[in-house]
């Protein structure tokens, strides 16, 4: 089964609407398809259209992981699970804080938070080096089937790819990220969040409150 990888540029808003299932599997972005690969080596569009990552939808996942042995492995930073995630799933992040506090990276910080900070509530990160190395403490047996999973599908997709250079050959892809599952998909979250709003942050997220307000009312006039 051929995969549509389709990069696109998405608002936080966007995320309030639940994607209906396709045939095609996009994956909404703000990195193009040329970063992906520079970072992680091989083609992910390689490893997910020979078959050697399995993509699964979120209305999926909870079948795969009962009765396929599927452990759900959640890349995202500590603050985006802190507002929601899977009960029992394992949390290794891909990207952690970067806490340096050299006058380049304070630079580097404002820049971030006045473009993208103070509308995601996302921190400045840096690439967890040792990310494949914290797996291998949490999982050792690699020929055990990981489920990489984020927010959107670009960060799993990174990580499923440093996963399989590590040896691991199980892997499966949260295609579209936890942005695209419905209530229910995953029936034991924890957080105070829904689970796909989860990496909104910052003022997006009073947008956010304010278009889920106005839905409602929409719903009850």
């Amino acid at each position: 089964m051929a995969f549509q990888l389709n990069l696109l540029q998405t608002s936080s808003l966007n995320y309030a609407k639940q994607p209906q299932p396709s045939s095609s599997i996009t994956v909404p972005t703000r990195l193009s398809s040329s970063r992906v690969n520079a970072i992680s080596g091989r083609s992910t569009q390689e490893l997910l259209q020979s078959g050697t990552v399995r993509p699964i939808l979120p209305k999926d996942a909870a079948l795969a992981m009962e009765s396929e042995g599927y452990l759900l492995l959640d890349i995202r930073p500590q603050w985006e699970t802190e507002k929601a995630r899977v009960s029992g799933s394992l949390h290794v992040p891909l990207f952690v804080e970067d806490k340096d506090n050299s006058p380049l990276t304070l630079l580097k910080k404002w820049v971030h938070f006045g473009y993208i900070g103070a509308w995601t509530g996302q921190y400045f990160t840096m690439i967890n080096d040792d990310f494949v190395k914290e797996v291998e403490k949490e999982v050792p047996d690699k020929e055990s089937k990981l489920l990489a999973a984020c927010g959107e599908g670009l960060r799993s997709m990174m990580a499923f790819t440093k996963l399989h250079q590590g040896g691991y050959k199980n892997l499966g892809w949260l295609a579209g990220g936890f942005n695209r599952a419905s209530d229910g998909d995953f029936p034991n979250v924890e957080g105070t969040e829904k689970l796909q709003y989860a990496t909104i942050g910052g003022a997006s997220y009073y947008f956010l409150q304010l278009l889920i307000l106005l839905q409602v009312v929409g719903k009850n006039n």
